[in-house]
């Protein structure tokens, strides 16, 4: 079973939730565990709400530029991609990696949307699109499914 889809979203407050439930409803449909499914909803909306504050300035006419959001369920893994088109993470310089994403303080009202996606993702990926500039964050989990599971990969 394979099944994936992308969506083109304005940077708006708006756009998080409606990724969102087109995620938690695809999963549902499929047959994902509903504690995955939350998982993966709450990792997207951080790469979302992440793409909406940092992705970029606002376009000629006032219009708030985009972000991409694509997913893929295949096999036995689901990989999720956000990108957007902000000034992406800094880079490493000369032979340094870039710095691993340290943890905010627990009060802190920003800031802790990396480092849920870390926890909740079996892998992540951070990083700058080639040539043009934006992040990108990807992410994937294996899939657990339901008992009664109309679309289990055979």
């Amino acid at each position: 079973m394979s099944i994936w889809w992308s969506l083109h979203l304005r940077r708006d407050a708006a756009s998080v939730p409606l990724a969102r439930r087109l995620l938690l409803g695809t999963m549902e449909t499929a047959g994902v565990d509903p504690d995955i499914s939350y998982d993966l909803s709450v990792a997207l909306s951080e790469a979302c709400a992440n793409a909406v504050e940092h992705g970029g300035g606002t376009a000629r006419g006032g219009v708030s530029e985009a972000f991409r959001v694509t997913a893929y369920l295949d096999g036995e893994k689901c990989r999720i991609e956000v990108t957007d088109a902000g000034p992406g993470f800094p880079a490493a310089s000369g032979s340094r990696p870039r710095p691993p994403v340290r943890p905010a303080p627990s009060d802190a009202e920003h800031g802790r949307g990396l480092g849920l996606i870390r926890e909740l993702a079996d892998h992540v990926h951070i990083g700058n699109k080639p040539g043009r500039g934006g992040a990108v964050v990807s992410f994937d989990k294996i899939l657990k499914w339901r008992e009664d599971a109309p679309l289990v990969a055979v």
